[in-house]
């Protein structure tokens, strides 16, 4: 290993000082015992850790948050990158250079001087990186589509060690528009992104925030059948979900949430308050409302209509792409998953279509859906079981997985990771063209199969 251990460069393995503090991140459901950590503070660290892993035939995962790790671990490569942090805006040409540790808080405050926003997801704190590459399904999804979409070039290291520029169109200073076609959409399995390109969008202000209701005053089918009679009346430049959370008792909760099972929606519309207002005014009808966010901001405090939890914890989850929302079946779900289930579950519903459905040149699959359901849980057995389960009763409108939200379960979200997949493994990830095409380039450009450890393309041609 000393050959791959310059001045300045920081490789740890275990018993070293630092190497437990460097294996943490958000997730701390799952355990990691990497063989060696490269924490890297370039794109010449990741490759000399690349190069290693190649030499030394061990897998390679990534981490930048933990958001997103797959599952336990153990051995292999692991590369940190929070130290690759920087972000840089071109104001004229409405884009932002962002290196792999960086998250979406930082490129908000980056951008937000601008005038421009970028696409991010609900969490600030989550890799912006690692999110793009599993498609990206921010809060202004229906608008501007995925992160993914507007991805302009990526900076990898492929399994032979090289740093390649690539583009869409390819050229002579670029790679091909294949490998960039796969990158995005394919999550981290052809490569690490060490930094990327992406689009930004003239979004200043936003109409948005969430209603909340009691889940026991209120029939949990009945909301979600108004919410969906609802999502079939607004623009595709309003974004929202539907959502079901057993609110713990206690203190560092709002008295008026403390302890309940609450449901709630949440909106992002980039139209006039006035509008805004007049577009949610029929979600009022589902019943008393326990607490009403729903308000003009500016965009950086977007973060505040999901106040997703900001500190580390345990979780494991998977999802289902639906071709239609069957407000019975879905009920079954919330039923199976509610306040009176053994474990705590969060259940959130996506409003999918408008501009989610347009063909783009990248990876990102099952653009036909019209939701997507979202379930995360506890990590144990009893709690995975019953969690798959209940996404059992939405099977016949299935018709896919989203690789961004399979915590655990054979997927990878904002940061990358490294892991083993449960049984689920690669299932339903990708349809039967995008899976084929996804295999071909990694035959191509990983035929080692060193980025095992990062899922939806490790296991495409064999297991998927």
């Amino acid at each position: 290993m000393q050959d791959f251990i310059s001045p300045g460069r920081t490789v740890l393995v275990p018993g070293d000082p630092g190497y437990e503090d460097e294996l943490r991140g958000f997730q701390t459901g799952f355990t990691q015992r990497p063989d060696a950590v490269f924490a890297a503070r370039s794109a010449e660290d990741v490759a000399a850790a690349v190069t290693y892993a190649a030499a030394a035939g061990l897998p390679v995962g990534v981490q930048a948050t933990g958001h997103g790790l797959p599952g336990d671990t153990e051995g292999g490569v692991l590369i940190t990158t929070r130290r690759m942090d920087t972000v840089t805006v071109d104001a004229r040409a409405r884009t932002v250079r962002v290196r792999a540790g960086v998250t979406w808080r930082q490129v908000v405050e980056a951008a937000e001087p601008y005038g421009l926003a970028p696409l991010n997801g609900s969490a600030p704190g989550v890799g912006a990186v690692g999110y793009t590459l599993g498609g990206g399904l921010g809060i202004l999804a229906r608008e501007f589509g995925y992160a993914a979409d507007h991805v302009r070039s990526l900076d990898v290291v492929t399994a032979d060690g090289r740093l390649r520029h690539v583009t869409a169109d390819g050229g002579e200073l670029s790679d091909g528009g294949e490998l960039f076609w796969g990158l995005l959409g394919g999550g981290a399995n052809l490569g690490v992104v060490t930094e990327l390109e992406i689009g930004l969008v003239p979004v200043t202000r936003l109409y948005g925030g969430a209603l909340a209701f009691d889940g026991r005053a209120v029939d949990p089918v009945a909301a979600l059948r108004a919410y969906e009679r609802w999502t079939q009346t607004v623009p595709d430049a309003l974004t929202s979900s539907f959502a079901a959370v057993p609110y713990p008792d206690v203190p560092a909760l709002p008295p008026r949430l403390r302890g309940r099972y609450v449901l709630c929606v949440r909106v992002a519309y980039t139209g006039t308050a006035a509008d805004g207002e007049r577009l949610t005014a029929p979600l009022r009808g589902i019943g008393p409302v326990l607490d009403d966010s729903l308000r003009a901001m500016p965009y950086a405090e977007s973060r505040t209509i999901h106040s997703d939890p900001d500190f580390p914890h345990a979780y494991y989850g998977d999802s289902a792409v639906l071709s239609a929302l069957d407000v019975d079946a879905v009920g079954e779900l919330l039923a199976l998953t509610g306040p009176d289930a053994p474990s705590m579950y969060v259940v959130q519903v996506n409003h999918l279509g408008g501009a989610l459905a347009r063909p783009r040149p990248n990876a990102v699959p099952h653009r036909e859906g019209r939701f997507l359901v979202r379930v995360l849980g506890g990590v144990d057995g009893p709690a995975r079981e019953l969690l798959h389960r209940a996404l059992a009763t939405v099977e016949p409108w299935t018709i896919g997985r989203a690789l961004n939200f399979a915590y655990g379960a054979g997927g990878t979200s904002g940061t990358g990771g490294t892991g083993a997949a449960d049984a689920r493994g690669a299932r339903g990830l990708y349809d039967a063209r995008t899976r084929k095409r996804l295999a071909g380039l990694k035959s191509q450009y990983d035929p080692a199969n060193l980025f095992r450890r990062n899922y939806g393309v490790a296991a495409v041609s064999s297991r998927a």
